[in-house]
């Protein structure tokens, strides 16, 4: 069991990162565990990077978020919520986030511990007990128990163990194509996966948001977005014109209105406002 630490100034966190064990490192990109004190800030814009995520709050009772559409109209959920794959940003209450577990899961993980395909989750966020029943309290309470980090990571391991339902792995086509997409400079575009995979285009983009919780194009779209999110330094200049061509935009405006689809922010207002974290925009109270 791998792991690290980081600060987080955001809210003056201490972020603790832990690399999962086999089987679950197929499918669980990391387990975080985080804990200090609040941020000034009591609002944040999360955008969106296509994976599911599922977060416990061990501090709080509460986790507030809220969408796009209706950016000042907090949820409340009691102890934890799941993530589903977003291609729309969200708001979150910050003060209710301080000492928390995450389990981080790659493109596509999660659906062999969901109850349900991950297009029921897309662009949502629910309440832990609607997909794990009220087995989810008796999580909490014993990762609040728990004495150290590591006892942590053992119990969510534990837990999703128990859950594990491998016929509800990932399709061998949807495998394929999710290490095609993320290939870095190697990537292939969707119509040169699909001609390879002996599948109908229709069979394999069903196959494929049933196991990720988005289309094969969306998917693609949030990933250049992330890209491009991790190519911008804050306070450095950026040239968005060369950005935009170095990451097979047609042109500008069309960089920016895939940008601001994503982020709800124009390119420049995103570096302007940008936290430490490049997935994180703290919003004015």
């Amino acid at each position: 069991m791998a792991g690290g630490a980081s600060i987080d100034w955001r809210f003056v966190l201490t972020v603790y990162r832990f690399l999962p064990s086999p089987p679950l490192s197929a499918s669980v990109e990391a387990f975080c565990f985080s804990e200090g004190e609040a941020s000034l800030q009591t609002k944040e814009r999360r955008l969106p990077d296509g994976r599911v995520a599922l977060v416990i709050n061990l501090g709080h009772e509460m986790l507030r978020v809220s969408h796009r559409e209706h950016a000042d109209q907090f949820q409340s959920f009691h102890g934890g919520v799941l993530s589903g794959a977003h291609s729309q940003f969200s708001v979150l209450d910050t003060t209710t986030l301080v000492t928390t577990m995450y389990v981080c899961f790659k493109p596509g993980g999660a659906r062999p511990f969901l109850p349900m395909p991950a297009t029921e989750l897309t662009n949502q966020v629910v309440d832990l007990s609607r997909v794990f029943g009220t087995a989810i309290f008796d999580l909490r309470e014993q990762l609040q128990a728990a004495q150290t980090n590591d006892d942590r990571v053992r119990i969510l391991e534990r837990f999703l163990l128990a859950r594990l339902a491998w016929e509800q792995a990932p399709h061998p086509a949807v495998a394929f194509a999710l290490a095609s997409f993320q290939d870095g400079p190697k990537r292939r575009s969707i119509s040169e996966v699909t001609a390879q995979l002996g599948l109908s285009p229709k069979r394999f983009i069903s196959l494929f948001e049933e196991t990720v919780g988005l289309t094969p194009k969306v998917f693609c779209r949030v990933l250049r977005f992330q890209e491009v999110l991790r190519r911008i330094t804050r306070g450095q200049p950026v040239r968005w014109t060369d950005l935009a061509l170095d990451y097979g935009y047609f042109d500008q405006a069309h960089f920016i209105h895939d940008f601001q689809a994503f982020a709800g922010l124009t390119p420049s207002a995103y570096l302007a406002q940008r936290g430490e974290h490049h997935n994180h925009v703290p919003l004015p109270d």
